[in-house]
């Protein structure tokens, strides 16, 4: 016959884990009999409409309908095309070995970019200057600069 296969340690190990078992039932029967109860329902919070977290579920009687065709997703559509008007500035700084510059505008005192692709008339550092503006990658581009 041949010997048992179950040694010293294996039954240790065997009682260690039917001991840690019956630990943790007995730690889950504590926290089920100490817990105040209530169950999902004392879980539950709600957001009112000002977005603060309550436990009072909200007043049906305040409820709002919205139209589904009401919701604008994106954004909203310009009403006036601002690069289409023909605007008039000054030119603050042009380096013509480098084909660029900047133009102030007279109107709003802000500084737009112009490339030499952009510009029909030649100009030079001081020139009164009508252009269009264009968005480009860092800001608005003056396109089509003519001299005044």
């Amino acid at each position: 016959m041949a010997k048992s296969q179950e040694t010293f340690s294996k039954k240790e190990k065997e009682k260690l884990k039917i001991k840690k078992r019956k630990d943790k039932q007995l730690k889950k029967e504590e926290r089920k009999a100490s817990s105040p109860g209530g169950g999902l329902e004392s879980m539950l919070a709600y957001v009112d409409e000002f977005g603060n977290i309550t436990d009072t579920p909200p007043d049906p009687t305040k409820k709002k309908s919205v139209k589904a065709s009401s919701i604008e997703i994106g954004v909203p559509k310009r009403e006036e095309d601002e690069s289409s008007k023909v605007r008039q500035g000054k030119v603050s700084y042009y380096n013509s070995a480098k084909g660029y510059g900047f133009i102030k505008d007279l109107q709003s005192q802000e500084n737009i970019f112009v490339h030499i692709n952009g510009i029909i008339d030649p100009i030079a550092e001081g020139d009164k200057v009508t252009f269009e503006t264009m968005p480009g990658q860092k800001g608005p581009n003056a396109v089509h600069v003519r001299k005044a």
